[in-house]
């Protein structure tokens, strides 16, 4: 199912309605495959993409708080934060980190040190995400070796401007139909 739901959203002729549709899906099923450390759930989408995944995640942790995290590439490809809202957080805080495409894993290191600096533990992390590439990984696992990842596939690389192969284009464009 999950080969599948991802063959939609990598087809560029995909429409809009039809992505959200497939990307709910398989944020639906990853959600349910998520085992938490805690009772104590909290949920910071990546935005903006991030929040495409929201809705999915809620409904599997209902009673999760909620923060959020703004990163965006500057035109060097490199992660800029900002916005940051995030809730207080504790060591023993379930923290799921919501971002459905993993390419050089820049959003996910700026994310995973606020956490870190506000009090949340790296084995009490997981890392969500559809699409990865092996540098964000690999980025990712040496910064922060205790999290756990969980994504649905791993591409090939990115090409020269950081973006995922084959990849799926711009998730966030892709989604919210602009």
């Amino acid at each position: 199912m999950k080969k599948t739901l991802l063959s939609i959203l990598r087809d560029r002729s995909t429409s809009t309605v039809n992505f959200r549709k497939a990307s709910d899906k398989l944020a639906e099923l990853i959600a349910t495959d998520i085992k938490t450390h805690s009772d104590e759930v909290v949920l910071i989408p990546i935005l903006r993409a991030g929040i495409a995944l929201l809705y999915s995640f809620l409904q599997c942790f209902q009673s999760a708080r909620v923060g959020f995290i703004g990163v965006q590439r500057d035109r060097k490809a490199q992660p800029v934060l900002y916005y940051e809202n995030l809730p207080a957080v504790c060591k023993t805080d379930s923290i799921i980190i919501l971002d459905p495409i993993i390419a050089t894993g820049g959003s996910t290191l700026i994310t995973l040190e606020k956490l870190t600096k506000s009090g949340s533990s790296p084995e009490n992390i997981t890392l969500v995400g559809m699409i990865a590439a092996p540098e964000g990984l690999e980025a990712i696992k040496q910064a922060f070796p205790a999290i756990e990842v969980k994504v649905s596939a791993i591409d090939k690389g990115l090409d020269d401007r950081k973006y995922i192969v084959p990849g799926l284009g711009d998730f966030g464009d892709r989604y919210f139909g602009c």
